[in-house]
C-alpha cells in the first residue's frame, strides 16, 4: 500500500492477510496492566497472533528505542515472549520489521 497512510489502515490490511492465511488473531487485544499484583488498567496491543506473537504497528519516520521499549512492556504484560514491531512508513516493508524477544 506504500508509506504515508494511517496506522489503522495498515492494521486492517494486515488482518486481511492473516485471515487469507487462516491465521488466528485478535485485533486491539486488551491486556491487563498490573502494579503490585493489582490491575490498574487495560492496555491494547494492535494484534495478538495465535496467542503467541504481539504485533505493534508504527507508521513513523523511523523506529526509535521507545518503540522497542513499548513492545517489550506489552510482551511482559501479555506474558508472551515474541513480538514484531512493524513500521509501514518505509519504501521496502522488509526494512521496517523488527523481531523482539524477551
Amino acid at each position: 500500500m506504500g508509506p504515508g497512510l494511517l496506522e489503522r489502515i495498515y492494521e486492517n490490511a494486515l488482518c486481511v492477510e492473516l485471515t487469507k492465511r487462516n491465521t488466528r488473531y485478535v485485533q486491539q487485544q486488551p491486556i491487563a496492566a498490573k502494579y503490585k499484583g493489582q490491575i490498574v488498567g487495560d492496555q491494547f496491543v494492535d494484534l495478538m497472533v495465535e496467542d503467541r506473537v504481539v504485533v505493534e504497528l508504527e507508521p513513523v519516520k523511523e523506529l526509535r528505542p521507545i518503540h522497542e521499549a513499548q513492545l517489550i512492556a506489552y510482551l511482559k504484560l501479555a506474558n508472551v515472549k515474541t513480538g514484531l514491531l512493524i513500521n509501514f512508513n518505509v519504501l521496502t516493508l522488509k526494512k521496517g520489521v523488527r523481531r523482539i524477544s524477551v
